[in-house]
């Protein structure tokens, strides 16, 4: 019951073993019992917004997808590398989204950089590929409407604005309202169940991405600049989530006061591969940021 740990110590290369934490075992019934909370709940979410049954389940398909992928992504990652995870607690929420997300619990460390890294970029790059076939059923299913000037919109992130220009509503443009508006209303896509939860896709994307703490771009920062590098991050992160997402940024606060244990191997440097990789991420957080006060 001992594991080794392998940390550079100034000009040193230390090699300690230290004894493995006791785990519980994971009862998968809590995961089930969640799992059915949070159908019931999207599927409330859905209906509430589309006000037929057909839009619901689409929605809660599509919300359950894009949740269940990223998640997925982690667990069948840490499954590779060996590293005990359980499966996705999916948390049950309130309207218009119905869920809190989701989650994994790692029950050991990952043993070097790599593998950290691969956790961690798995699944946001899932829940980024599966939100964009989301976004574009969505789009189609859509229609198009008239909005009076000064209304409150939902803004979009650049790949979901790319989606619309190149997918448009199967739907023609109503005739343009002449009451109650005083002045011309101005054209707009009033967005299907399905096209929201694809927005929601990205904006979860993005907020994954930020390098803080245990985020996945935390674990992505934490495997390729060190511990040092990655405290500095985080703060850069949590400002970052002030400016873009400040509700996020509370969280991130407190999650910034847990120090990243790292990989078992935190000496050997992670692959050039995943360095490349990384830059990717950059892209994929680009194009779906969201500012939050774009939102009021």
């Amino acid at each position: 019951r001992l594991i080794p740990v392998l940390r550079r110590i100034e000009e040193k290369v230390v090699l300690r073993a230290i004894s493995k934490p006791s785990t519980k075992p994971s009862r998968n019934t809590i995961n089930i019992a969640l799992f059915f909370a949070t159908l019931g709940t999207v599927f409330l979410s859905g209906y509430l917004q589309s006000l037929d049954i057909v839009g619901a389940v689409m929605f809660t398909g599509a919300i359950i997808a894009i949740l269940g992928s990223h998640e997925m992504g982690h667990k069948l990652l840490a499954d590779k590398h060996a590293v005990e995870a359980t499966y996705p607690y999916f948390i049950p929420g309130l309207p218009p989204i119905g869920t809190f997300g989701a989650v994994i619990q790692q029950k050991s460390l990952p043993p070097n950089r790599d593998a950290l890294f691969d956790i961690g970029f798995t699944g946001p790059l899932m829940s980024f590929v599966i939100s964009i076939p989301i976004a574009i059923i969505g789009i189609i299913l859509s229609s198009y409407t008239w909005i009076e000037k000064g209304s409150p919109t939902l803004p979009v992130p650049l790949l979901f604005w790319l989606i619309g220009f190149v997918f448009q509503p199967l739907g023609a443009v109503p005739p343009v309202p002449t009451e109650p508006w005083k002045y011309l209303p101005d054209p707009g896509i009033s967005l299907h169940p399905v096209a929201f939860a694809g927005w929601v896709g990205m904006v979860i994307t993005m907020l994954n991405l930020v390098p803080v703490g245990m985020f996945d771009g935390g674990h992505v920062a934490r495997s390729l600049v060190g511990k040092k590098a990655h405290r500095f991050l985080s703060y850069l992160g949590i400002i970052l989530l002030v400016i873009i997402w400040y509700p996020m940024a509370f969280i991130a606060l407190f999650f910034s006061f847990y120090q990243h244990p790292g990989p078992l191997d935190d000496v050997s440097e992670p692959t050039t591969l995943r360095k490349l990789a990384a830059l990717g991420l950059i892209a994929i957080f680009i194009l779906c940021v969201v500012p939050i006060y774009s939102l009021l």
